[in-house]
């Protein structure tokens, strides 16, 4: 049996790989593999271990209506026309959970780092802007004791508001399409309206999935309806933000901060306003980004592999 893996994954995947005698073929190059190469380079593959944001769309899938089952490396599975995969009896395999902790962890990296405008004064020193002492700088804001609103209180979105609420005894509002009770009873969370969720939050983190629903959700019109003062967190997709709008948010002070670690468009272009902003930090996709994490990756990647190759149930299979 044969794989085509469209990116890097952790060795202990590769190694995992080889050890059930699958051959591996992998993209090598610096830059993203292009729509075309992908069809191409799986057209003699058994499986499709899908790194980066491919779209798998109903023509790359009809185009490779042969494979037995495509892994992907995210939790997230945006990027795949499930329909077209369900009717071709294609498996498609994510990496849910393994990911929670590490994501949560650049979320509330980029709450202080926002708050304390850091990436902007880091900035500074390299630019040999810090000369003396400035007893009022940039001054930055505090987070203790303030409302986290948790826009999608998932695995990551519990991970993040466990951090707030221990660290800084911030109280804990969300709203999702249905309650999750389990979170109220642990750290006391509140299900408030969208609307509530907007005016009441002090940061407001996105961890929703990217669905039509979703799909550029924080335009202009709901950055006005946000304290003056808050801070957009957004660890999740870049496209639940419409990217010129929070742009325009930040420059006329609509809301203080932001930051992100997705970007719409994605990756997000050197002379992008946002990175010359000093309430703002700006990371690359790094959320998963720990040895460890990506090590589980890999690990739940190749059992989706080779229990599709089997024609067996897919341990972590998107429905």
């Amino acid at each position: 049996m044969k794989v085509f893996i469209s990116g890097n994954i952790a060795p202990v995947g590769l190694k995992q790989l080889e050890e059930n005698n699958i051959t591996i073929t992998q993209w090598k190059e610096n830059r993203q593999i292009t729509a075309e190469e992908l069809i191409e380079a799986c057209k003699d593959q058994d499986a499709l271990v899908s790194v980066g944001p491919n779209k798998l769309n109903a023509g790359f899938l009809n185009a490779c209506k042969h494979l037995k089952v495509i892994a992907l490396h995210s939790v997230g599975f945006d990027q795949v026309d499930l329909d077209t995969a369900k009717k071709l009896n294609i498996p498609i395999g994510n990496t849910p959970g393994v990911l929670s902790g590490a994501t949560a962890d650049t979320a509330f990296l980029l709450m202080l780092a926002v708050s304390r405008k850091a990436f902007f004064s880091h900035k500074k020193i390299i630019q040999g802007e810090w000369k003396n002492y400035e007893p009022s700088p940039e001054l930055g804001i505090e987070v203790k004791g303030k409302t986290l609103g948790i826009f999608g209180l998932g695995k990551i979105g519990l991970e993040m508001a466990r951090k707030c609420a221990a660290a800084y005894q911030m109280k804990v509002i969300y709203h999702n399409r249905s309650r999750n009770e389990d979170a109220e009873k642990e750290i006391d969370a509140e299900y408030v309206s969208f609307e509530t969720l907007l005016s009441q939050s002090d940061v407001l983190s996105i961890h929703t999935a990217l669905t039509p629903e979703t799909q550029d959700k924080f335009t202009i019109d709901i950055f006005k309806q946000m304290k003056p003062n808050s801070i957009f967190i957004n660890t999740a997709r870049g496209g639940i933000h419409n990217e010129k709008d929070l742009i325009r948010a930040l420059e006329e002070k609509i809301i203080w901060g932001a930051g992100l670690d997705v970007t719409n468009p994605e990756p997000m272009d050197k002379d992008n306003p946002l990175l010359a902003m000093e309430n703002v930090a700006v990371l690359p996709h790094i959320g998963s980004a720990t040895e460890e994490t990506r090590a589980a990756m890999a690990k739940i990647i190749v059992q989706n592999v080779v229990a599709g190759l089997k024609g067996e149930q897919l341990p972590f299979e998107v429905k």
